[in-house]
């Protein structure tokens, strides 16, 4: 259970990278049209969250790294010429981090859904 749970988060983790690169004009359909920032953040809460159910014993190591691709794709937009890099796209980024790490670290307090922390 545990690979096929890791599998969908390295696809999940694919297809933001993918979403995030397309030229902008792919990405008028109606399900993309919110507002930027709170996809950004969405985005991180849920793969960020995601990992940290995966990866418990690794909680400040996942963290860190799901902020180096945040800011890795705030560099690759800058890199291919038709998406523009912003700073206050990162900090969406952090934002959902954050939130992450305390929903999680709230759950595993309160023995949500049988979620235990290996990392005490």
């Amino acid at each position: 259970m545990i690979v096929l749970m890791r599998l969908g988060w390295y696809l999940a983790m694919v297809a933001v990278t993918v979403l995030a690169l397309l030229p902008i004009e792919h990405l008028q359909m109606p399900m993309f049209d919110w507002w930027d920032k709170a996809q950004h953040a969405l985005a991180f809460v849920v793969l960020t969250g995601w990992a940290l159910l995966l990866w418990p014993q690794a909680a400040m190591r996942v963290a860190l790294s799901m902020l180096a691709y945040g800011a890795g794709l705030e560099l690759a937009q800058w890199a291919v010429g038709w998406r523009f890099a912003e700073w206050a796209d990162l900090a969406a980024d952090a934002v959902g981090v954050f939130v992450a790490w305390g929903l999680v670290r709230w759950l595993r307090s309160h023995q949500f859904m049988g979620i235990e922390s290996n990392s005490k």
